[in-house]
């Protein structure tokens, strides 16, 4: 099985080299090789077999635990601006300030929702006044924060229409640079959307975004690791691996260490440490051999999240802490985190994605408390999963993908209140400014305060 699968990847790769197209239009001749590529991608995107469990039922964690000690938490940070996919480099969150979402100060539809993929979206960006997203299309919208379009763009001929996109984009240098499932990467500027240079690499990107230091960093879909320019989107360093057979259903994580290196996982379970200025590699560990014979198609992946010398991420049934120096495993608990797991102080905050808010000790994993929150919702509601959740003053801000809003203490892990949305909801929220936004399936836009 192995081998055949590396087959169809060497072939794969055959068919989708030497794709042209315009630089100055971002319009590419739709030639024969990429026709047949576009075609593959059509295809697979058809053939998706909606399987949300990756791990044998034994493993799935469904404790309730009773908190027995204090916790404490920073003072809450007014964030007042989110530039990127996991907010910084260290895809650190802490505690953002928000003083409550009774309000809702905007509710509109702005994109499409073309297609009927549950796939997650593009998180939000925000900038000067500016919010910044995008539909399933493949649609940047850049909105003022009354909801009112200010531009939008879209670079894709008609020969890609029927491509579900999912993009990653992140702002730098007042440019937005974008990379998608296709295997498209370009550049558009963030005051009028046009375009500034675009780069077909015809293997679908599977990585969130980061840039440093005038450095795109990305992982493709077949385990390349990649750094590009930002000045014109060429290849400055790239770091092969396995091309595993493994797939992931979620996008993975790229984090920057304080001294300019990167942090990364593939969907081989790699872990490694790399060097942003010449790819060259200190270490790699392998985090996934526990986990093979409990897979079945997917494996999933949280944020990678680097706090002090601690290297902080959980896959689909166990949470890790690793040194940041060594690689050393420090500690690991079988407990997963469906989002970017949330390290305030000494502990460590996630919620499952079977709807268990867990805290941690940050220093030993050892579970301090567990809650089920989908036990607030009726009986009919509770067969949902949470699809993000991020801390806002003390209080933990969870979605479901059936369209609800549960806020938990933080201090006590009990829930206080929850709303419902309405829309399907498949991305992770943010905090900005005190406001709490949130992107739906239907490409509706919630901002509360």
């Amino acid at each position: 099985m192995i081998k055949k699968n590396k087959l169809i990847y060497f072939l794969f790769f055959i068919i989708l080299v030497n794709c042209s197209f315009d630089n100055k239009t971002g319009i590419w001749d739709d030639g024969e090789n990429e026709k047949k590529r576009i075609s593959i991608l059509a295809e697979r995107q058809n053939q998706v077999i909606q399987k949300n469990k990756i791990y044998s039922s034994e493993r799935i964690f469904d404790k309730e635990i009773l908190l027995n000690k204090k916790i404490n938490l920073s003072k809450p940070k007014n964030n007042l601006s989110w530039v990127m996919p996991g907010l910084n480099y260290k895809n650190s969150f802490g505690n953002l300030y928000l003083p409550g979402v009774d309000n809702v100060v905007l509710k509109k539809k702005i994109g499409k929702n073309k297609f009927s993929l549950s796939k997650p979206n593009s998180s939000l960006l925000f900038f000067d006044e500016n919010i910044i997203l995008s539909d399933d299309t493949g649609t940047i919208y850049s909105a003022d924060e009354a909801g009112k379009i200010k531009w939008r763009k879209n670079i894709y001929s008609k020969a890609y229409k029927k491509i579900y996109k999912i993009l990653t984009f992140a702002i730098y240098e007042n440019k937005i640079y974008i990379a998608d499932n296709i295997g498209f990467v370009y550049a558009v500027n963030f005051h009028d959307g046009e375009l500034v240079w675009v780069k077909n690499h015809a293997t679908p990107f599977k990585s969130k975004i980061k840039i440093f230091e005038n450095k795109i960093i990305l992982i493709n879909q077949d385990n390349r690791l990649l750094s590009f320019d930002t000045k014109d989107g060429s290849k400055i360093w790239d770091i092969r691996s396995i091309s595993s057979f493994i797939k992931s259903k979620n996008l993975l994580s790229v984090s920057i260490t304080k001294e300019g290196n990167i942090i990364s996982i593939n969907t081989y379970g790699d872990l490694t440490k790399i060097n942003s200025k010449n790819g060259n590699i200190f270490w790699s560990k392998n985090t996934a051999e526990s986990m093979l014979e409990h897979a079945t198609d997917f494996f999933k992946f949280s944020d990678v999240v680097i706090h002090k010398n601690n290297i902080i991420f959980s896959t689909g049934i166990t949470i890790f802490s690793f040194d940041k120096i060594t690689g050393y495993t420090k500690w690991s608990q079988e407990v997963s985190s469906v989002s970017t797991p949330i390290v305030v102080k000494n502990n460590i905050f996630l919620v499952t994605e079977n709807g268990y808010f867990v805290i941690l000790n940050a220093e030993t994993g050892k579970i301090i408390s567990s809650t089920n929150i989908l036990k607030v919702l009726k009986n009919n509601k509770q067969k949902t999963k949470i699809t993000g959740f991020i801390m806002g003053s003390g209080k933990i801000y969870s979605v479901t993908y059936n369209g609800y809003l549960i806020v938990s203490s933080a201090y006590s892990g009990k829930v206080e209140s929850f709303k419902k949305i309405g829309d399907l909801i498949v991305s992770n929220p943010i905090i900005n400014d005190g406001k709490l936004f949130i992107l739906t399936k239907n490409s509706r836009l919630f901002v509360f305060q």
